[in-house]
């Protein structure tokens, strides 16, 4: 079953946040990932505020979603992200197809 990031991503410095963008996409495709959705409009209807960005990445597998979130160049990428914006990234499992 496929398996997918959902992140929300709230950025105190854009310039430096681009650091992390540029490096991510790399990291995704090499554990096969795809983006779904990278920011773009949003709205909360219910739970918190709308964070500034929501970003979905699709992977064929959850273990695939998880080695690529543990991956050396992930967690390199992430370096880059972790003083600048304040992130919130959760994998899921898709449901079987029928």
């Amino acid at each position: 079953m496929k398996a997918y990031w959902i992140a929300h991503v709230d950025i105190a410095d854009a310039e430096h946040y681009s650091q992390y963008t540029q490096r991510t996409p790399q990291a995704i495709a090499a554990f096969g990932g795809k983006f779904v959705a990278r920011g773009g409009r949003s709205e909360a209807l219910e739970g918190r505020q709308t964070p500034q960005r929501t970003v979905i990445i699709e992977f064929e597998s959850y273990e695939q979603a998880v080695a690529c979130y543990r991956s050396a160049a992930y967690q390199d990428a992430k370096s880059y992200r972790e003083e600048w914006a304040r992130a919130e990234i959760i994998i899921v499992e898709g449901v079987a197809p029928i």
